[in-house]
């Protein structure tokens, strides 16, 4: 989840300034974290409680009303300070950003010995989003962002099982693997090229319109850094872009320690509260969910 928030962080300042390069500073003294940080954590505290419906929902609204001022889309802030708690058909791409915590709980181990999907991690992953994204491509983009952030902890985590063997010293074949079944799954066109896609790319809060880039960013990079770099450059919804195509990254490379004590920089206390929380959550074995 480290990475959605430094995607979120280094992206914060190009939201309404879009640029076109990926020749600029990573961290501007300038930079903070939004919503996309703010509901990430409010996820990964969701899971932490046992991420079942309630959980979320409280969750989400305990954390936006801590930070009322992070940025909200308008159907979700008048929905997270109302005393709503039903969903409201959104395909927006908040479901995608915010969803890389459930990804993280998907037993690599137990696809590896069985050949199967973790369903339960799954079924996580879409009651995150539908607990206000419930519309089909709101549901539809953050699972595809949860199976790209599995699948490459599974393929570049070296995992194996009896019917085939580790492809981790072949990114390229990871990355096909990945690239196949989102488009098989989900149905998203992830053939163009980021020159394709950059001259026309404009500001856009879908899932159907920021997903797929995202991915395409990833699929293009050559490390975490460069896949940052390739999302903030097509313009368009910097930080949440950036957010999910560092949620994937971030599986597939790892983070660097100076960008991962960078950004930590920018969070205040009870933020970090929970990344601290998170990581001694994930840490045991028995901790992941089939």
């Amino acid at each position: 989840m480290m990475g959605a928030i430094i995607g979120d962080i280094v992206g914060s300042v190009y939201e309404w300034h879009n640029i076109k390069t990926k020749e600029f500073p990573l961290f501007r003294d300038d930079c903070f974290f939004t919503d996309d940080t703010v509901m990430t954590c409010a996820v990964a505290e969701a899971v932490m409680n046992g991420g079942r419906r309630d959980d979320f929902i409280d969750a989400m609204k305990k954390y936006g009303r801590m930070y009322p001022n992070a940025g909200y889309g308008g159907r979700f802030g008048a929905w997270l300070f109302s005393d709503n708690r039903e969903p409201y058909h959104s395909f927006g791409n908040g479901s995608a950003m915010r969803v890389s915590p459930c990804a993280w709980t998907m037993d690599c181990g137990f696809c590896a010995r069985t050949g199967m999907w973790p369903s339960d991690g799954r079924a996580r992953a879409k009651l995150s989003a539908e607990v206000t994204h419930n519309h089909p491509e709101g549901i539809k983009g953050a699972m595809a962002a949860a199976d790209a952030i599995f699948m490459c902890r599974y393929y570049f985590g070296g995992y194996c099982g009896d019917y085939e063997p580790p492809i981790n010293d072949n990114p390229a074949e990871c990355k096909k693997r990945i690239r196949e079944h989102i488009e098989n799954e989900y149905g998203y066109n992830l053939s163009r090229t980021l020159d394709e896609i950059r001259p026309a790319y404009r500001f856009n809060e879908t899932c159907q319109d920021t997903v797929p880039q995202a991915m395409i960013a990833f699929l293009e990079s050559a490390d975490f850094e460069d896949a940052i770099r390739n999302a903030i450059s097509l313009g368009g919804d910097s930080d949440t872009l950036a957010a999910i195509t560092g949620s994937i990254a971030e599986a597939a490379y790892g983070i660097p320690d100076w960008i991962k004590e960078k950004a930590y920089s920018y969070l205040d206390e009870p933020l970090k509260d929970v990344l601290r929380r998170w990581e001694q959550y994930i840490a045991p074995a028995g901790k992941t969910d089939v």
